[in-house]
């Protein structure tokens, strides 16, 4: 296949640079550094490893090609073969190719790749991901997209003081290029996934994990119960009655909603793929009244809390609460560590949008995990300026 060409176009990226960057950048040259190539082997999405990130599993290549995806995977090697076989393997990353205006594509790595590189040199590795990844994508790829599930950079200092917002991008930008050949990294203008998440650990005794929640959501656990809240598993055909409630949530939270196809490839792919990862449907109820749905999926010992809905009326019920207690309780039962429960404001923003589930989320205890984000890689400069703007208008307008 024909090798891609990078785009140049902005070689140089800002002149101004915040005093802790300027130092941080006089370190890092003032180190000898060496980043090895990376050399890539196409493989079968069936062989990619068994991993904790539902979205670099089988499992997730099957869904995301029901919706018009074509998955395709990678060994991630040393730049040179070894005699020991063992230590040629340096993982592995899916990567979802989707199309992009007319005649292109871009490639998705959806909380990928895994393995955060060494030291500070993020920013070379995937330079040099991106070059070894254009030796086998079709010449139409017109940016390599990582949505990556390495800790951020700037998480202890975000947390030691209280930060409620990331850097802005060109900060982010300059740090993530520096050492690199065509300084080339993009802060997308949105995350593939979310950048802080709220994640409990369920791996302690029941009794501690209610300890480690507030006061309040531990009452409303009880009082939904109390209620005659049931939560119970459901199967396939429940899925339109969820999809009315999340179309419910969707509208009185002011969100864009999903397809039903959506929701109809999990269960689809879970039923062709069902020895991968695990896929749980839960909905609470009262009597005859349905209140709250959630969709967990599992992969290795990690819970993700993929799509939940509630009810306009009863509110009062707390089903929402007891939904969630639920899904910990089950993912335990699983032999799961972690309980993702997703997006959330990275600190208690007031003007966040996601600050609502900061408030909701945080009484369930856990830590917030602050994570990098997503990332480009450009290589047909036009196609990719396109599409970023397209980007920025849907962030603008809320969709």
């Amino acid at each position: 296949m024909a090798k891609l060409r990078v785009s140049t176009a902005r070689t140089k990226p800002f002149l101004f640079v915040s005093k802790a960057l300027a130092r941080f950048r006089s370190t890092v040259h003032t180190e000898s550094i060496t980043i090895m190539s990376v050399r890539l082997a196409p493989k079968k999405t069936q062989s990619l490893l068994p991993t904790d990130i539902l979205f670099q599993s089988d499992y997730w290549a099957h869904v995301k090609s029901r919706l018009g995806c074509r998955p395709v995977a990678f060994d991630i090697l040393t730049p040179e073969p070894t005699s020991n076989k063992g230590q040629n393997n340096y993982g592995d990353v899916l990567v979802l190719l989707q199309p992009v205006g007319r005649n292109n594509l871009g490639a998705f790595v959806p909380q990928g790749p895994e393995h955060t590189p060494p030291g500070d040199h993020r920013g070379q590795y995937l330079e040099e991901l991106s070059e070894a990844l254009v030796r086998h994508l079709d010449s139409s790829v017109a940016f390599i997209r990582y949505d990556l599930p390495w800790k951020s950079r700037y998480a202890g200092e975000m947390l030691a003081k209280s930060w409620n917002t990331f850097p802005e991008p060109r900060i982010r930008e300059m740090r993530m290029n520096i050492g690199t050949r065509h300084w080339n990294l993009r802060k997308a203008e949105m995350d593939m996934t979310v950048a802080s998440s709220l994640v409990v650990d369920i791996s302690r005794p029941e009794e501690e994990i209610l300890a480690g929640m507030k006061a309040k959501t531990r009452y409303n656990i009880g009082l939904a119960r109390r209620k005659g809240v049931v939560v119970t598993p459901a199967s396939m055909d429940k899925l339109p009655s969820f999809y009315d409630l999340y179309r419910q949530t969707a509208k009185r939270n002011g969100f864009p909603s999903c397809d039903y196809r959506h929701f109809a490839a999990l269960f689809q792919a879970h039923a062709q793929k069902s020895n991968t990862s695990e896929l749980h449907f839960l909905l609470a109820g009262h009597e005859s009244d349905l209140l709250a749905g959630a969709i967990v999926a599992i992969s290795g010992s990690n819970a993700v809390f993929l799509h939940g809905a509630s009810s306009t009326a009863n509110r009062t019920f707390m089903s929402s609460y007891a939904l969630h207690w639920a899904a910990m309780r089950l993912a335990r039962s699983r032999g799961c560590t972690r309980y993702d429960m997703g997006a959330v404001s990275p600190g208690a923003a007031p003007d966040h949008p996601f600050y609502g589930l900061f408030r909701f989320k945080t009484g369930f205890g856990g830590a917030i995990e602050l994570r990098s984000g997503s990332w480009d890689y450009p290589l047909n400069e036009d196609v990719y300026n396109a599409y970023r703007n397209a980007d920025a208008l849907s962030r603008d307008n809320g969709l």
